[in-house]
């Protein structure tokens, strides 16, 4: 059996995408940009798209720009924000344990004069609040936090920072691009001033992301050419690309109550049944809101390299962090942040559901690291002196 945990990495592209998309990769090929007939016809449908994700987000079709990922997003975004308010501040505020895509862009922005203040987080990955406000100084300009962790799923409360942001008259990204197309919410009852989103994450196609710009925020450009996407993100437009996430992200609107509740179920029966056949295991922000479909479990004792590779010989997916940062031996930084030792965090594996998985892949998942948990830690030095 294959069984495939790693959909907060990429997600399988749902077929009636992809029946959307054919027409724009066959017959209706124009550039969406020119003038002629064909033209038209492709720019309607990029039209129409953006209309389409701006409705089911609650906000304008014109405050929506398309990128190619989530962390171009990103990169627009702050790099954007800086340069349009540098006359304003060189301060920016985010959390400990954001993704390489916000995390080394800001690390990137400090050698260039701006000040960074990263914020510590809780156990569970919950952002401190507390320490967020107090970090807040004249020359703020920019607050960015992630909406939910991709690797441990805490969603953080963004409508606290949000309130905060507007209170200190500083702008506020999120990093949504685990949220979006997964659970509800609405940018501008959030407070938010730009939304970074990617469409492989909710079944859509790869290569594809969207940035949400509230209508009156000045984002500069980093990236110069045509005067595509508002001069934001110049290049020949992504018409099937772009028709493809929009279909993406009115499925996922259309089961949503219905599969956070499944996924949730599925992932609870996961943990519960991992927790009563494996000992010294640790469910990481099991206590406070999770995504529906992620699991971070702590298998102490073990390398979680070894239990990747292990799982993926036996045709089971499963991820030990962020696929942007996978070829990095070194323990990952939000569970470190989260106060977790660094040889627990090694043996740290993430499991993330889907809407294709079912509870018989589940069982069988359940069943082969029972047997590869039992198997390795008989060879680890660490768990036979733990047993002495």
């Amino acid at each position: 059996m294959r069984v495939y945990l790693d959909n907060n990495a990429t997600t399988k592209m749902d077929p009636k995408v992809l029946e959307a998309m054919m027409p724009f990769l066959t017959e209706e090929y124009g550039n969406a940009f020119s003038m002629h007939l064909f033209g038209r016809e492709t720019g309607a449908a990029v039209s129409r798209s953006r209309e389409e994700i701006a409705k089911l987000l609650g906000v304008l079709s014109t405050e929506i720009i398309f990128t190619a990922s989530g962390t171009e997003s990103d990169n627009i975004a702050v790099r954007g924000i800086a340069k349009a308010y540098k006359n304003r501040g060189n301060h920016i505020i985010t959390s400990n344990i954001e993704h390489p895509a916000i995390k080394n862009t800001l690390k990137d922005l400090e050698k260039d004069g701006y000040e960074v203040t990263f914020v510590s987080v809780d156990s569970n990955g919950v952002l401190k609040l507390d320490e967020l406000e107090a970090a807040i100084r004249p020359e703020t300009i920019l607050i960015s936090v992630m909406h939910a962790n991709n690797e441990v799923g805490t969603i953080e409360p963004i409508a606290a920072i949000g309130e905060l942001a507007k209170k200190n008259k500083i702008i506020f990204h999120v990093d949504a691009v685990q949220t979006v197309g997964k659970i509800p919410f609405s940018p501008k009852e959030l407070g938010i001033d730009l939304l970074s989103f990617s469409g492989h994450k909710f079944y859509g196609p790869k290569g594809i992301g969207a940035l949400y710009i509230r209508s009156g925020v000045r984002v500069a450009k980093i990236i110069t050419g045509g005067g595509q996407e508002k001069k934001l993100r110049p290049g020949t437009t992504n018409t099937p690309a772009i028709v493809g996430m929009a279909k993406a992200l009115e499925l996922a609107y259309a089961n949503m109550p219905e599969e956070i509740a499944r996924e949730t179920e599925l992932r609870d029966y996961f943990e519960s049944q991992i927790v009563e056949k494996i000992p010294e295991v640790v469910i990481n922000a099991k206590s406070v809101e999770r995504l529906p479909g992620t699991s971070s479990i702590t298998f102490k004792y073990l390398e979680g390299e070894s239990i990747l590779l292990s799982l993926s010989y036996l045709g089971i997916a499963v991820s030990s962090g962020s696929a942007c940062s996978s070829d990095e031996l070194q323990a990952s930084h939000v569970l470190l942040a989260m106060g977790i030792p660094a040889e627990f965090a090694h043996g740290t594996i993430r499991f993330s559901l889907g809407k294709y998985n079912t509870k018989e892949e589940i069982d069988y998942t359940v069943e082969q690291v029972v047997k590869v948990i039992e198997k390795l830690r008989i060879l680890s030095p660490l768990w036979n002196e733990f047993n002495r």
